[in-house]
């Protein structure tokens, strides 16, 4: 079937069955004895906290808590919506973030086993990920994995945010949409097949449970067997979410979430090092390089309106993991064969975050007021062991022994306000953060326990005027502050690392098209921030002062006449304040100062050739340092991608619902050196996934 456009939604037309009965004024129409029925319009999304269209993010609670048009939030906000993950098809949530303006991904090459990115040259990949507006904790290597396929959206909210969220870095933060119930039924089954031996099975159940509509269920699966370029490295899995919402009126909505994944990957990813860098000796061992993870989550969203003023919201999630990291690494490169030795890593960590909040929509005279008041609670606590010794059959095998144990909690309590008067729009928020944390590590044959009290008050305000030509500029100044999990080198806790930002931008939405344009210029600094160092050897935690200086443009649109479009360019300037000795004032290193990307995928909306559509999408990373020291230079490179589609319907009226697509990543095969934090990697090569959909 050929996409379909209509203003406000995104929809997915469907066939459906003759009627029995017609009735005068309805659709049917009679020709020769035949019966011609117009089609039904259903959703692929939920609309629950996020309104879509096309390519083009409408309307949601990101950056505000309470729903607002996007062109009116006073922050620089990038979406991809459900309509962007289908025609991209990303295997990886780094995939998915790859054509966002100042995002980095694929710093540390080829790398399944974490979603590893910055934002605005921030790592966010420990503090910076939530999941339906809750963050989502993260210990050493106990970092939950990421389904593309499970979610409608990701929305990436750039800068500090923390008087509405709390911790998140200075970067910014990326919120993962859960897939939640249809009010309409919608039934998807996909089957995939790709580069190394890729085999993987999807299904997506949604709709009523009962006639009248006021139970709703969604069920979402995800069963994958696969290689990678790396021999012996998998990337298997098993995923299933089960979701549940309940709407007994109009006023109220509580919807339960859950979700249990096992999968497995490689142990490591890396290729040795020499003094010229990454060599081609791989140091893992085929024999010893499973990485299992077993997480879970369940937790609920929960909607109240008392009146037209006030509207209660309340959200919590549990959720929890466990893995097993079994990895090899090159003691003798010289060797013949290579030889190796091995090590073991072992973690469980849970975590609890609830969020509630009271909204309040009122009029003073010629003032327009939108008020949030909440409170929010997290903890997290993990265990990690550790233990290294020989491959099996070579000597005494890892054993596993007692390394560290956190505990964290952190209690926050916040308000905002939103004050309209003709077309300016003045928001102000606050938050007031206190945290208390325990540390335990190895002390000589027993344990020491170190105990952490920090809190922290941050802040924002911004000023935005509604033009009658569709620019929305605004200003804005806020500030962050992070508990960090886990210890820096030397088995010491991480202090709180904290941030501000200056941005000014405007936004437009462009009159007569579904089309918005979004430019920043921003200016963040960050104290005792938390990155990976590998000079020594062994690639561990450190803390330094950051300042980060940048300029940002995107745009986004889906036309009537079957094109959408998103592009975007980054200039990112990252300058360390305070680190080691001999990097002050160096350029951090592995973010580009220039990054772009473009994706167009058009698709044949009449003739013969309807339902044909192709995507094809260019990225750019320019050059960056390969260490803090600056005296390593990744050269830049480009990144080819594209796509091509049919709806099978088109061809055949009994195939209707039927798609079938391949998409090609990387179709340059690009694999050159890329070093982060002292240490070389490589990037991923070509690969193909091609997919046949039914919904139905």
């Amino acid at each position: 079937m050929t996409k379909h456009r209509n203003p406000g939604r995104h929809r997915i037309l469907w066939s459906i069955l003759p009627l029995a009965v017609m009735t005068s004024g309805s659709a049917l129409a009679q020709d020769q004895g035949e019966i011609t029925l117009d089609a039904i319009e259903v959703e692929a999304e939920s609309d629950q906290g996020l309104v879509q269209d096309g390519y083009v993010p409408v309307s949601g609670r990101i950056g505000s808590k309470s729903e607002t048009p996007f062109v009116e939030v006073p922050q620089s906000v990038s979406v991809l919506t459900e309509s962007q993950l289908d025609d991209r098809n990303p295997a990886s949530l780094e995939d998915a973030l790859a054509y966002t303006p100042g995002v980095r991904t694929g710093a540390y090459g080829l790398d399944p086993r974490f979603d590893a990115f910055f934002v605005r040259g921030f790592s966010a990949t420990y503090n910076g990920v939530f999941q339906d507006g809750l963050r989502r904790f993260a210990s050493p290597t106990g970092l939950f994995r990421s389904e593309p396929y499970g979610l409608e959206a990701v929305e990436i909210l750039k800068g500090p945010s923390s008087s509405l969220y709390g911790a998140s870095t200075a970067g910014g933060l990326v919120n993962l949409v859960t897939k939640k119930p249809t009010e309409h039924p919608f039934r998807e089954v996909e089957l995939q097949g790709g580069s190394h031996h890729r085999k993987q099975a999807n299904f997506d159940l949604s709709g009523p449970v009962t006639e009248k509509g006021n139970f709703l269920y969604r069920l979402t699966g995800v069963i994958r067997d696969s290689g990678t370029e790396i021999d012996g490295f998998p990337d298997n899995r098993a995923y299933i979410a089960p979701a549940f919402t309940w709407k007994p009126d109009d006023d109220t909505t509580l919807t339960i979430l859950g979700e249990y994944m096992d999968s497995k990957v490689g142990g490591t990813a890396a290729y040795y090092n020499d003094q010229d860098g990454v060599t081609d000796i791989y140091s893992g061992d085929p024999d010893y390089n499973d990485f299992t993870q077993r997480q879970y989550r369940a937790g609920y969203e929960f909607e109240h309106s008392f009146d037209d003023t006030f509207t209660l919201f309340s959200s919590a999630r549990y959720a929890g993991l466990d893995n097993n990291l079994e990895y090899a690494y090159v003691t003798d490169p010289t060797t013949d064969p290579v030889s190796r030795a091995a090590g073991r890593n072992a973690e469980e960590l849970s975590t609890f975050v609830t969020d509630n909040f009271l909204q309040a929509k009122y009029e003073t005279g010629s003032l327009f007021h939108t008020s949030v008041t909440g409170l929010n609670y997290s903890w997290v606590g993990y265990e990690q062991e550790q233990g290294s010794g020989a491959l099996p059959g070579q000597g005494q095998p890892p054993k596993l022994s007692f390394t560290e144990k956190q505990d964290q909690r952190q209690f926050g309590l916040y308000a905002s306000h939103r004050m309209e008067y003709d077309n300016w729009i003045l928001n102000l928020g606050g938050r007031y953060d206190w945290l208390s944390a325990e540390t335990t590590t190895p002390s000589g044959s027993g344990r020491s326990t170190v105990d952490q009290e920090d809190e922290e008050f941050s802040w924002r305000a911004s000023l935005s005027y509604r033009t009658n030509l569709g620019f929305v500029p605004y200003v804005s100044y806020t500030t962050s502050f992070t508990p960090n999990v886990g210890t820096l080198m030397g088995g010491s806790p991480a202090k709180p690392t904290v941030a501000d930002q200056k941005e000014v931008g405007v936004k437009y939405e462009v009159p007569g098209y579904n089309a918005l344009i979004t430019t920043s210029l921003f200016d963040i600094h960050q104290r005792d921030g938390v990155v990976f160092d590998a000079s020594s050897g062994v690639n561990q935690q450190v803390q330094l002062d950051l300042r980060s200086r940048g300029f940002e443009i995107e745009g986004v649109a889906t036309l009537d006449n079957g094109l959408d479009l998103t592009a975007s360019y980054a200039y990112t300037d990252v300058e360390i304040e305070k680190g080691a000795r001999g990097t002050e004032g160096n350029t951090l290193n592995g973010i580009p100062k220039h990054t772009f990307s473009v994706y167009a995928d058009y698709t044949i909306q009449e003739g013969s050739l309807a339902g044909l559509g192709a995507g094809a999408g260019l990225r750019y990373s320019g050059q960056s340092y390969g260490n803090d020291q600056n005296t390593i230079t990744n050269d830049a490179r480009f990144f080819a991608d594209a796509s091509l589609h049919y709806d099978l319907g088109n061809f055949d009226p009994k195939l209707a619902g039927a798609r079938f697509q391949v998409n090609g990543y990387n179709l340059l095969n690009q694999e050159k050196e890329v070093c982060n934090a002292g240490y070389c990697y490589r990037d991923e090569g070509r690969k193909f996934i091609a997919s046949l959909r039914y919904r139905f």
